[in-house]
């Protein structure tokens, strides 16, 4: 139990912000591109109250824990999105889907930042390292899980946006099913073989940006 609650206190903060902001780039990157719906029903907002999910966002990675999965991850609720409102709906879809996962990617690159500053200060703070560790792990595991290019995850989206409009309808078809679909894949521990090298190549993309931050503080 106690090692539950220290678990807890280290993630809560990186998870809810990851899911947050995740949901408020694309409320953004929606308004931005003509379409006010989520603004509307004030999910264009930081208070994580308005994004959480009971089941997706508590339930869900509570139980993988406790089950011993790899990953924990889970979800918010959905920001609504009218893409009859864009003003170039089937381009500006990818831009919209993108918004979250690259939210995801910025704040990766904060916290490892902020492990790169506690090392280079020596600081000894192990409980803001972990929790700086936890932020880096959180958001390149949302990352990595919402560009799967399965509708209506934000990589099937981008696919659907990037196909022409014959196979973009087609495709856009498995939406209903995408969820189930990812389930499956997850508990046949298939997608771990996606999961692993998005977030492999996206930390080493962040950690080669970082890398005159990190020569300066050596």
């Amino acid at each position: 139990m106690n090692e539950l609650i220290q678990t807890f206190a280290v993630y809560a903060l990186p998870i809810v912000f990851a899911i947050t902001l995740h949901e408020a780039a694309h409320a953004y990157a929606a308004k931005y591109f003509g379409d006010t719906t989520a603004y509307a029903q004030g999910r264009m907002s930081l208070n994580p109250i308005k994004h959480i999910d009971p089941i997706g966002t508590l339930l869900i990675p509570i139980v993988l824990y406790f089950v011993g999965s790899p990953f924990l991850f889970g979800y918010a609720k959905p920001v609504p999105v009218n893409f009859g409102n864009l003003r170039n709906p089937k381009k500006q879809m990818a831009f919209v889907a993108l918004a979250g996962p690259l939210a995801n990617l910025v704040m990766a690159l904060m916290w490892l930042v902020l492990i790169i500053v506690l090392h280079g200060l020596n600081a000894n703070e192990e409980f803001f390292m972990r929790m700086a560790q936890a932020g880096v792990l959180t958001n390149l595991v949302i990352f990595a899980f919402n560009m799967f290019p399965v509708p209506p995850l934000d990589g099937g989206r981008i696919v659907t946006s990037m196909l022409p409009h014959k196979y973009a309808y087609k495709f856009a078809q498995l939406e209903p099913y995408g969820f189930f679909i990812v389930l499956a894949l997850m508990f046949l521990k298939v997608l771990h073989f996606w999961m692993v090298p998005v977030m492999e190549g996206a930390k080493a993309f962040l950690l080669l940006l970082v890398t005159p931050l990190t020569f300066f503080l050596s």
